[in-house]
């Protein structure tokens, strides 16, 4: 018995419920599960060390034993030169106490001055309001404990303040370490998850093969070599764009003339990790011990824009591109990856935002029913290039779909512009219309704009062969010469205006080659035209036909053709057609044609090769020459 496919709306249902299940579970579970993000990042980190000990022929655990005590090492002797630093900063802040009372006092409200007497009124303002009713005085007295008042002999209440006990040195103590003990917590956690990690790395990776199932080994172990890879690669780039900024905020400061300058460029390229708040953080100390060094204004100023317009150009302009580009995020999703794992996680979230998206992206290329993750996050274009020109047309915005095929040119050739965007979106134009669902009035707008196109681009293309014809003077005459053929090409639509186009697309492709091409228009009269031009042996008629209905019409203009002209050959061009070429000739007998083409490229070429003039193969077949077979 068959059973009936489940509708396609579950699925979508389904996967919406596990999207729901996840991130409860991510936000329910993150006491535990936020030290084990940081330790596999920081396993990440250290494997490659752990990797290059083993290869000395030491042993897994003590390489791990000695990368973990070397990394602590390196991180405590960092922490401890800051610390030590700072108390040094600190310790100097008196002798700057002079100009900080003064930048205190230029900061407060003027007393002079329009600015001085409108502050002034505000205050006075301020307290009439705040001043209680007179009835207020009266009120009856209030009674304290032991039924005494609580007021004084004038009526008015009396302050009440509770005075705490003191606390004892233990008391103390306490207080002290308490804000700090959640932090080292966690990082003990951290350090306990990171050594198992690096010592069990291979078994949990096979465990993790064994829990997916066997017959998925080959996309689990892609996604994981893709991840591991993605992520690596982000925080190698994380730790350079670090770096430099802590370099150009150090010799910034340096030029400004901030005292410690290479203190404050340290701190700031190891508080960008994390983002957005690290920078400003970094920013405020120097900011401040500017303030108190200076008598006045311009190097807090400078400053201030010096760490803004470094955080402006590496936040906006390096680390979108490089992030974008080298870990397959684009950079929309980047701040809303950091906005939702910061509401998720809190400040754990907002520095492991970018290797978690990464991840997720990743899952999103590999896990078909996430695939929806990939395209959302992913860096990769929604829409090809043909579909984003065929929209822009039906948006009928000719400007836009003009730069869509103007941004696909700068890269490419114009017969790869035609094959891969032009002729597919005209294939979509000629499947909605066939369906009744595209209106005449957008249709119309279409194969006006494309033939716009074509006339801009054959323009462009005469000045270009006019510009290199204007440095090619000192060649000699017959290197000047273009290339010609002595077969002449009559381009012919097969049925309606699509087809036509292309057929102007085919001509002008082969004039810009030195061949005679012809494209005719699309009425009744082009048998009497090709009675006029006579067509001989050495001519060839190419017939051009869109899908979907692309064999019908082309095998009866075929038929005709070859009744009235025996002699000329006759090549058809079913653009995009990706089916056996050679059954699709079979379809046109009796009158079999001698070639059928799927690309402008390949008719092109199978012109210029036909020519006898410039093929080396002329005692071949023509026949079997023109037979060509994509």
């Amino acid at each position: 018995m068959i059973k009936p496919h489940p509708p396609s709306g579950s699925s979508g249902v389904r996967t919406a419920a596990i999207l729901v299940a996840v991130i409860a579970v991510l936000y329910l579970a993150r006491q535990i599960l936020i030290p084990l993000a940081f330790a596999i990042t920081l396993t990440l980190i250290l494997t490659p060390a752990v990797a290059w000990l083993r290869r000395l022929r030491l042993g897994r655990v003590p390489s791990v034993l000695l990368v973990m005590v070397v990394s602590i090492a390196g991180a405590g002797g960092i922490s401890l030169v800051i610390f030590n630093q700072l108390i040094e900063v600190a310790n100097e802040l008196p002798r700057y106490q002079q100009n900080i009372h003064n930048k205190i006092e230029a900061m407060r409200t003027p007393s002079k001055g329009p600015l001085g007497r409108a502050a002034a009124t505000v205050k006075e303002l301020g307290k009439e309001l705040s001043r209680a009713p007179a009835a207020t005085a009266s009120a009856t007295p209030t009674s304290g404990l032991g039924g005494r008042s609580t007021q004084n002999q004038t009526g008015r209440p009396v302050a009440v303040q509770i005075v705490e006990e003191p606390t004892t040195d233990l008391q103390y103590v306490r207080n002290l370490t308490n804000p700090f003990l959640a932090p080292l917590g966690i990082f003990g956690i951290v350090l306990i998850f990171t050594v198992f990690l690096l010592i069990e790395q291979d078994d949990l990776r096979n465990r993790l093969f064994r829990l997916a199932g066997l017959d998925r080994l080959n996309v689990m172990t892609q996604a994981l070599d893709d991840a591991t890879r993605r992520v690596c690669r982000y925080l190698t780039l994380q730790l350079l764009v670090n770096a430099g900024f802590g370099v150009f905020c150090g010799i910034g400061l340096y030029l400004i003339g901030v005292p410690y300058a290479a203190l404050w460029g340290a701190v700031a390229g190891i508080l960008r990790i994390v983002p957005y708040a690290g920078s400003l953080v970094a920013a405020s100390l120097p900011f401040m011990l500017s303030l108190a060094v200076f008598d006045h204004w311009m190097p807090p100023v400078l400053v201030f824009l010096l760490f803004a317009t470094l955080e402006l150009v590496t936040g906006n302009l390096v680390e979108p591109w490089l992030y974008g580009s080298h870990t397959g995020i684009s950079a929309l999703a980047i701040l809303l990856a950091t906005v939702f794992w910061t509401a998720l996680w809190g400040p754990a979230g907002l520095i492991l935002a970018m290797p978690l998206t990464v991840c997720v992206v990743v899952l999103g290329r590999h896990v078909p029913h996430l695939s929806f993750l990939h395209t959302l996050l992913g860096d990769q274009p929604a829409l090809a290039a043909d579909a984003q020109l065929y929209q822009r047309l039906l948006a009928m915005d000719d400007q836009e779909a003009r730069a869509v095929a103007h941004l696909y040119l700068s890269e490419n050739s114009l017969v790869q512009l035609y094959d891969s965007v032009m002729i597919p979106a005209l294939i979509m134009a000629e499947q909605d219309r066939h369906k009744g669902a595209l209106h005449q009035s957008r249709e119309e707008f279409l194969f006006l704009s494309i033939k716009e196109m074509l006339a801009e681009f054959s323009e462009q293309t005469e000045r270009s062969e006019l510009e290199k014809a204007e440095t090619a003077i000192e060649e000699p005459p017959e290197a000047r010469q273009p290339a010609t053929f002595a077969a002449r090409v009559f381009c012919l639509p097969a049925s309606d205006e699509a087809d036509e186009i292309v057929a102007a697309m085919l001509a002008q492709l082969l004039e810009q080659g030195g061949c005679t091409a012809l494209s005719l228009p699309l009425d009744s009269s082009f048998e009497h035209m090709l009675g006029l031009v006579e067509p001989s042996e050495a001519d060839v008629f190419f017939i051009s036909a869109l899908p979907p209905f692309a064999f019908a019409r082309a095998r009866t203009l075929s038929r005709q053709l070859h009744l009235r002209f025996p002699r000329t050959k006759t090549v058809i061009g079913v653009w995009g057609f990706t089916g056996d070429t050679e059954r699709a000739l079979q379809r046109f007998q009796p009158y079999r044609p001698h070639g059928l083409v799927t690309s402008l490229a390949n008719a092109v070429r199978l012109i210029g090769d036909a020519d006898p003039k410039t093929s080396k193969e002329s005692q071949v077949d023509e026949t079997a020459r023109l037979t060509y077979a994509v």
